[in-house]
């Protein structure tokens, strides 16, 4: 039993993926770094970080970014050079603005647009008279009494 929430307690524990040979001798520089790593997509692995990937490209990645903060880079001019570089596909948040916001508000929308077809489909649905003529009545009650 033990063994087992041993097994899930590191499962569920973020696997950071940054070499020793990448972390900063400066502690402030290196958690400035690790924090807008967690804020940058792999380019390969799509939905992770660059600091939780082990692919090539997001050690490069991590390595530019902390060049950058040492040569005295903010945060803001760091993520904005890589932005630069590699576009805004590296944001895992990428601005509500321009282009973005049609990819944005198309959620939304199209939830908006089925909710209304649906009601639209409902309200316009023919209504059956399920009421029996009296022929069916006779039936039906000499069916259920013995």
């Amino acid at each position: 039993m033990k063994r087992l929430a041993l097994i899930l307690a590191l499962l569920a524990a973020p696997v950071l993926a940054v070499e020793p040979s990448e972390i900063l001798d400066d502690p402030l520089l290196e958690q400035r770094a690790r924090e807008i790593s967690q804020g940058l997509r792999c380019p390969v692995c799509q939905n992770e970080s660059i600091d939780e990937s082990s692919a090539p490209i997001s050690s490069q990645l991590r390595v530019l970014l902390r060049e950058r903060l040492v040569a005295g880079d903010s945060d803001q001019e760091a993520v904005d050079y890589l932005v630069a570089r590699f576009g805004e596909f590296i944001l895992l948040q990428p601005d509500a603005k321009g282009a973005n916001l049609i990819l944005w508000l198309a959620a939304p929308a199209m939830l908006l647009a089925a909710l209304g077809v649906g009601w639209g489909v409902i309200r316009r649905r023919p209504q059956v008279d399920t009421s029996l003529s009296e022929a069916e009545k006779a039936e039906l009650e000499k069916i259920l009494r013995p």
